[in-house]
């Protein structure tokens, strides 16, 4: 379900930065202004990225193999690293060496400004209707899991997701710099306010691939199941037939929709190795249902006074 409504929620944003990217392009050149040629460069970094992350999207889904036990999810986080160093080099870049030009007098020239406006109410139109859906999958993912948006988006390891809504969001303030500046050097007849804007989407544009860059980092190296999802593993392992405590839990994501869970949990002395296998097992049910994104349950059973070949008993509850 997550993975069919991030793609919707990608692929209504590339359809709408790639009719963008060419308006903008074609009003930057004819109005001169270095502001819309930078959202222009803004919305083909973007457009790019919208690939990327449907490429993400693909490969993460494939099934496990030999050489890949726990599938490929991981691969959705390459993909979106990629996508933040594309926004960086072929937005902010542009936006910041172009608009500096400009500002020091060595910008472009036109007249049809009317166009850049024109294309600013267009691009106003497409951008909020890709950010408007990038949110209504947020709100629909805060229902199912009952958190605000603000913390929904903090924790959720759909960096795919994140990057459509992040750079939606900042297309929506880009716009309003660019139009800033068009406002401003046709009142003052200065080309500084039109650079200005222009440095001002690079920094915005700079600061967004910081930030889907650290986010897929994090979820690369390998992040922890949030602390809520962790309080509810471990309720249900410690609420377990003849379990006495858990000595160490551990969790990381495998992409956003799997979750590992390997834990070593203490039985009390005389549940044997045959029934501390069985109550593995229903654990591992349990956790199932209780969690879906659950994918994976190790569970090392272990006792105060245990024999060795009770203490060896490992429940692999992935299969």
């Amino acid at each position: 379900m997550s993975n069919a409504e991030t793609r919707k929620t990608v692929l209504v944003a590339g359809f709408a930065n790639l009719i963008l990217a060419l308006a903008k392009l074609v009003a930057g050149a004819l109005a001169g202004s270095s502001a819309m040629l930078a959202e222009g460069a803004h919305s083909i970094g973007d457009t790019l990225n919208q690939g990327f992350l449907l490429a993400s999207l693909r490969r993460s889904e494939r099934p496990p193999d030999r050489r890949h036990p726990f599938g490929y999810g991981n691969e959705r986080y390459v993909w979106s690293l990629l996508a933040a160093f594309g926004i960086f080099v072929a937005g902010a870049g542009f936006s910041i060496s172009y608009g500096i030009l400009t500002m020091l007098g060595h910008g472009g020239s036109g007249t049809s400004v009317w166009v850049a406006y024109a294309v600013l109410a267009l691009a106003a139109v497409l951008e909020g209707t890709s950010w408007l859906r990038a949110v209504y999958q947020a709100r629909m993912e805060t229902r199912r899991n009952r958190r605000g948006l603000l913390e929904h988006v903090r924790r959720s390891p759909d960096v795919t997701f994140k990057a459509a809504l992040f750079e939606d969001s900042a297309a929506m303030i880009g716009l309003l710099f660019a139009a800033g500046g068009l406002i401003l050097r046709e009142i003052t007849g200065s080309d500084f306010w039109d650079g200005l804007g222009s440095v001002l989407i690079g920094v915005l544009l700079a600061g967004l691939a910081f930030a889907i860059g650290r986010e897929s980092t994090v979820l690369l190296i390998g992040r922890a199941a949030d602390p809520a999802a962790q309080r509810e593993i471990r309720a249900e392992i410690l609420g377990s037939h003849g379990v006495t405590g858990l000595a160490e839990l551990l969790t990381m994501h495998f992409g956003p929709e799997q979750l590992l869970v390997a834990a070593k949990v203490n039985f009390s002395d005389d549940i044997s190795a045959d029934e501390a296998e069985d109550v593995a097992g229903e654990i591992d049910r349990r956790l199932r249902e209780r969690l879906p994104v659950v994918r994976h349950v190790f569970l090392d059973p272990t006792q105060r006074t245990a024999r060795p070949e009770e203490t060896s008993v490992i429940k692999d509850a992935s299969g």
